[in-house]
């Protein structure tokens, strides 16, 4: 899989508010289904299907823990995520320096 499509994957995934709640709490520390969804206004199968997709999307991996799930964040994902928006960074910089270039030599020569 490729980074724009790990990304567009993610960004999909991300993009249901209450899945990016569950992915915010996740963010804050590995925890199991039931702390994740202490106050959320979903049921607890709702969350597991939410992590479900987002750990499809590799934004989030699982491991066993006795009985329970305990979740986190996948840093491979985030990277796909990351290497994705900084495609956007690096070119907006190259724009901005070619424009600053051209403003520079204007000014010098007026």
């Amino acid at each position: 899989m490729t980074y724009g499509n790990s990304a567009a994957v993610a960004l999909d995934a991300l993009a249901d508010p209450t899945r990016r709640a569950v992915f915010e709490r996740v963010a804050k520390g590995p925890a199991a289904v039931g702390t994740i969804a202490e106050g959320l206004p979903v049921s607890r199968p709702a969350v597991s299907q939410h992590l479900k997709i987002l750990k499809d999307a590799g934004l989030v991996a699982e491991t066993a823990q006795g009985t329970r799930r305990i979740y986190r964040i996948d840093p491979r994902g985030l990277g796909a995520l990351r290497q994705w928006l900084d495609g956007f960074w690096a070119a907006t910089l190259a724009d901005f320096q070619t424009y600053a270039d051209s403003q520079a030599e204007e000014d010098s020569a007026l």
